[in-house]
């Protein structure tokens, strides 16, 4: 197998594109998640779900609403978690950094955003708890 082969295989059949997880998991999201035309997201039946899991599904719908060109970012800050989500500082902060530490958040400085690679396993471990 020559190393030109070899690439093309991995290309083909190795190849992981995450950029394309708000597209492919659209169907599972709108059953989570509604959106404003302002760009602010509801997370529905969020009394179902812990903090971490709140902030999760806020920041994935951030990104939609940013892939819909409702807002400029999908960087969101620790204040606006809280008033959106009606939580309390105190309790917001310890669940970004389980968020951070896990690796599944990234930062710009002004605030914090999930990585696409997360987004689908978070959704459907949602939607199954909704259930």
């Amino acid at each position: 197998m020559t190393e030109e082969t070899l690439g093309e295989r991995i290309k083909a059949e190795m190849m992981v594109d995450h950029a394309n997880s708000l597209e492919k998991n659209f169907e599972i999201a709108k059953q989570i998640i509604k959106i404003t035309r302002t760009g602010m997201v509801e997370v529905l039946n969020k009394e179902k779900l812990g903090g971490v899991e709140k902030i999760q599904v806020y920041l994935i719908g951030k990104r939609y609403a940013k892939e819909a060109g409702l807002v400029e970012s999908e960087y969101v800050s620790s204040n606006e978690i809280c008033n959106e989500l009606s939580l309390k500082g105190g309790s917001v902060r310890p669940w970004i950094k389980i968020l951070r530490d896990s690796g599944e958040i990234e930062s710009n400085g002004g605030g914090i955003a999930i990585k696409f690679n997360y987004i689908e396993s978070i959704l459907k471990r949602v939607l199954r708890k909704n259930g």
